[in-house]
C-alpha cells in the first residue's frame, strides 16, 4: 500500500435513470429520488450506482447521493462508497464529495479521498490508497 495521494479523471456513462417524484407542491421546489446506474471505463473500470435525492426549484436545485462503485482502479478490485452533494443556483453549480470512510472493501481496503464532477460525464477522485 502507499501512502501518496493521487488524482484520476474516470470518465462514465449513465446507463439508467429512474426518478420519482416523492413530493411536489402547489409552490416552491419538487423533491425526487433518483436511481443512478454508470459505467465506468478507462482509468476506473466497472460500475456505479447512485441513490440520489434532489430538490428541484425554477432556478435553484440540491442533490445528495450515496454511490457504490466497483470495478479496477491501478490495478486494484473491490469497492468503495463516495457521499456526493450539489447546489446549483441559476447557472451557478457545484458537486463535490467525499469517499465515506472505512466504506473501501478488497482491493481498495483504507482507500480515503474526495471526489468532484466539475465536466460533464467525468468523475475527479482525489485518493489516497
Amino acid at each position: 500500500m502507499t501512502d501518496q495521494e493521487r488524482t484520476v479523471e474516470a470518465k462514465f456513462e449513465i446507463i439508467d435513470f429512474d426518478e420519482k417524484v416523492y413530493e411536489e407542491p402547489a409552490e416552491g421546489p419538487k423533491l425526487t429520488r433518483v436511481t443512478i446506474r454508470k459505467h465506468y471505463s478507462g482509468v476506473i473500470d466497472g460500475t456505479g450506482v447512485a441513490e440520489v435525492l434532489t430538490v428541484q426549484g425554477a432556478a435553484g436545485g440540491g442533490y445528495v447521493a450515496s454511490e457504490r462503485i466497483e470495478g479496477t482502479l491501478d490495478g486494484r478490485q473491490g469497492t468503495f462508497v463516495i457521499q456526493h452533494s450539489g447546489l446549483a443556483n441559476g447557472d451557478n453549480q457545484s458537486s463535490d464529495g467525499s469517499i465515506v470512510p472505512n466504506s473501501g472493501t478488497g482491493g481498495f481496503t483504507g482507500v480515503s479521498g474526495r471526489a468532484m464532477e466539475r465536466q460533464f460525464q467525468v468523475l475527479t477522485l482525489v485518493y489516497t490508497l
